[in-house]
């Protein structure tokens, strides 16, 4: 793949000649494995299975966490919001956030950032607009919001003197609180204008605590870091904004569609199996 080339936008070299990390796991090629995509290595491999061993939810996790964040971006594309910007995208898989939002409203606008450079390999995936839309990709790291909001991509893009749906679905239980998390959520939402949107999941031991303690030690032990987060501490994420109907949930009982319906009324989708909480707010 040379360079990625969107409609109207700048090109992007891949990271041809760099240290892809394929000797390490790593969040968002373990994401893709839970979701049985193909883009992950026997690193990410080995430590989803110990993961798996811990907490057989996390397959279950990772398709619902991803089913919600779809809902979620149609809900607000059809409520009229046209620029989202999605952190921790993780490797494509169709349908990505673009793909939902420009089935509703083909001018929408997108930027993906993600700190992988695998993602980056992989960004072709992402940069597929519709002619009218736009959509742009972003190698950066959440933990530094200022290179996301201050980036090129981002301000080629976006217009952020409208609003935006700020996207961090299944991505700060990997950030812990010694890295200031409600710092980064309120610089991102900072520069956003009233009326922009907060789409956010992140995985809770509420539901299955000693589970949840086990993966957590599975994962520190093979040099990864990770927080998981009661529901009241969840709920802080959202300080001064104003949820939108039902509130924080989790996420298969968040204006659920006739399939995650049916996977509740089978029993294959329980809160303990899930273990998220969800939640959709808007900034006044």
């Amino acid at each position: 793949m040379g360079g990625n080339i969107q409609p109207g936008g700048r090109t992007r070299p891949e990271g041809t000649g760099r240290d892809l990390g394929l000797d390490r796991h790593h969040s968002a090629r373990i994401y893709d494995y839970f979701l049985g995509g193909k883009t992950h290595y026997p690193p990410d491999r080995e430590v989803a299975e110990k993961l798996l061993q811990a907490f057989p939810g996390f397959r279950t996790a990772a398709r619902t966490n991803r089913s919600f964040m779809h809902r979620a971006a149609r809900y607000l594309a059809e409520r009229g919001i046209r620029q989202f910007l999605d952190i921790g995208t993780g490797i494509p898989t169709s349908p990505n956030l673009h793909e939902v939002v420009q089935a509703v409203a083909p001018e929408s606008r997108v930027v993906y950032a993600d700190n992988d450079p695998i993602v980056l390999t992989h960004a072709r995936g992402l940069l597929s607009s519709t002619p009218e839309g736009r959509t742009a990709y972003v190698e950066a790291d959440i933990t530094d919001p200022r290179s996301i909001l201050e980036s090129a991509e981002l301000r080629d893009t976006l217009d952020l003197e409208q609003p935006v749906a700020l996207s961090l679905v299944g991505l700060f239980h990997y950030i812990t609180d010694d890295q200031d998390p409600h710092g980064i959520i309120k610089h991102l939402l900072e520069p956003l204008v009233p009326g922009s949107y907060l789409i956010f999941t992140q995985c809770t031991p509420d539901f299955a605590p000693e589970e949840w303690e086990q993966a957590i030690n599975v994962y520190k032990a093979d040099g990864g870091n990770a927080q998981v987060r009661s529901k009241a501490e969840v709920e802080r994420f959202f300080a001064g904004l104003e949820l939108v109907e039902p509130g924080l949930e989790v996420p298969h009982r968040w204006h659920p569609d006739e399939e995650t319906e049916e996977l509740v009324r089978l029993g294959e989708l329980t809160d303990a199996a899930v273990s998220l909480w969800a939640g959709v707010a808007v900034k006044r």
